[in-house]
């Protein structure tokens, strides 16, 4: 019969921690992929995994420090070894379980007792990430080797990574503000001298990333990509909100008392604009289809403020308004 505390060189009181490091040196020690050349390193090796096992069952090992069952988990035969089934068998379990027969992969189900120990810690620096024994994790040492082992309780090592591709280029291109609102076609020049024109997407804002697939450096798995940021410039006189542009629209006082036709800018050219008799400064008048795109294929709005611009010499406005004076309270609404 085993004693699983001399299989891993430990004391009877010994604690969980103490258990679990003496584990982990003679598991890095004994792992069959570490020890080709010693045909008994696997056998070596079930048994120190088949005591620990045990011992990190809190439950099962008091049942062993009792006397209620042997060092490989079966009941304790009190006429014996020889047990029902005679020939010193006992209840021994599976064949080959704890060196009986071999080393066999199953003997590592035990593992599934380990709630509290990282077993990729254990055997990532064995044989890498990704292999069977790693991918097992918490959920059982046997899930783990059996997806790692072939026949013969050879480790298959995993597939090597696929190539990786050239690492991308990033370049950075102001587009013009009236361009960037309706979507003009702009050109690059690329890393290699190569120019391409480029149709900037709907609602384009400074920012806004275009990737240039296979425009990249070259690597083992192919060109990389090209990474084009936008910026919109500034405009002199029209400014952005949201998906609309505004503009401030000066007028004459006579424009704004009578009223009158004038030629307004906009980001797709001058268009005429209505000024409506008696228009005051801050009135806003909207110019539909006139601003940026959309997501979607729409376009925002022209916001056009009007103000009221004066001469220079008032001295001529001023007699024609001599002995006439304006009682409007304009200034009601602000308290005073």
């Amino acid at each position: 019969m085993s004693d699983p505390y001399s299989t891993l060189g430990v004391a009877r009181s010994a604690s969980e921690k103490d258990i679990k490091s003496a584990y982990r040196t003679l598991a890095k020690d004994l792992h069959p992929d570490r020890n080709k050349d010693k045909p008994d390193a696997a056998e070596r090796f079930s048994k120190v995994t088949q005591a620990y096992d045990l011992l990190s069952d809190k439950t099962r090992r008091a049942q062993f420090d009792r006397g209620e069952i042997d060092g490989d988990g079966n009941p304790a035969m009190p006429f014996g070894q020889g047990g029902f089934g005679g020939g010193g068998g006992g209840f021994r379990g599976r064949p080959g379980a704890g060196g009986q027969g071999g080393f066999d992969p199953r003997d590592f189900q035990g593992f599934s007792g380990t709630e509290d120990m990282d077993i990729g810690d254990l055997f990532e620096g064995l044989f890498g990430r990704g292999t069977g024994a790693q991918r097992g994790g918490r959920g059982g040492m046997g899930g783990g080797m059996g997806g790692g082992m072939g026949s013969g309780g050879q480790f298959r090592q995993p597939p090597p990574p696929p190539p990786r591709k050239g690492a991308d280029i990033r370049y950075s291109l102001a587009v013009p503000f009236t361009d960037a609102a309706t979507r003009a076609s702009q050109r690059i020049t690329l890393a290699d001298g190569k120019t391409i024109d480029l149709a900037l997407p709907e609602g384009v804002e400074t920012g806004t990333q275009m990737k240039l697939k296979g425009k990249g450096q070259q690597g083992a798995g192919g060109f990389g990509d090209g990474i084009v940021t936008i910026e919109v410039q500034r405009h002199p006189f029209f400014t952005r909100d949201g998906d609309d542009v505004r503009l401030d629209l000066p007028i004459t006082l006579n424009e704004a008392v009578n009223g009158a036709k004038v030629k307004v800018p906009t980001v797709d050219g001058a268009v005429m604009l209505t000024i409506a008799p008696g228009s005051s400064s801050g009135k806003v008048l909207r110019l539909s289809g006139k601003g940026f795109s959309r997501k979607g294929g729409s376009r925002g709005d022209q916001l056009v403020t009007l103000g009221i611009q004066l001469p220079q010499d008032v001295a001529p406005l001023a007699a024609r308004l001599e002995g006439w004076s304006d009682d409007t309270a304009v200034r009601a609404d602000l308290g005073v």
